[in-house]
């Protein structure tokens, strides 16, 4: 049966191809970009730390969800220029402008992780 836009359902073959091109961007994160590789070490401590230092499974979910939220929002910033690299090297200023909100989405990201913490554990 189609959904209201026509689509049909994903099959199943469908979603191990999804998870395929998931872990292909996940790969080519590890392989090009250095920020990322050092969000992945912070997050391979936090983790488990969270699971240790949290009290309750709210408390665990907030500790884990400010890291993972950090590493999608630098793949997305990773995404983005990315494709403003494709074009060329030379400057544009709303390319720039791209490039500033993908850094100040992670940096946000990592303000809210660190405010997280901070108030989990010394609150």
């Amino acid at each position: 049966m189609a959904d209201l836009y026509g689509h049909r359902p994903r099959s199943i073959a469908r979603v191990f191809k999804a998870f395929r091109w998931s872990l292909q961007g996940l790969r080519s994160a590890w392989l090009h970009e250095s920020s990322f590789r050092l969000e992945v070490v912070i997050a391979v401590m936090a983790l488990p730390a969270a699971l240790w230092l949290g009290s309750s499974g709210v408390e665990r979910a907030l500790l884990m969800g400010s890291v993972l939220l950090v590493l999608a929002l630098e793949l997305l910033n990773s995404a983005i220029e990315t494709v403003i690299e494709r074009y060329g090297p030379e400057f544009h200023e709303l390319a720039g402008r791209a490039k500033d909100m993908g850094s100040a989405a992670v940096f946000l990201a990592l303000c809210n992780g660190g405010l997280t913490w901070g108030l989990i554990l010394l609150g």
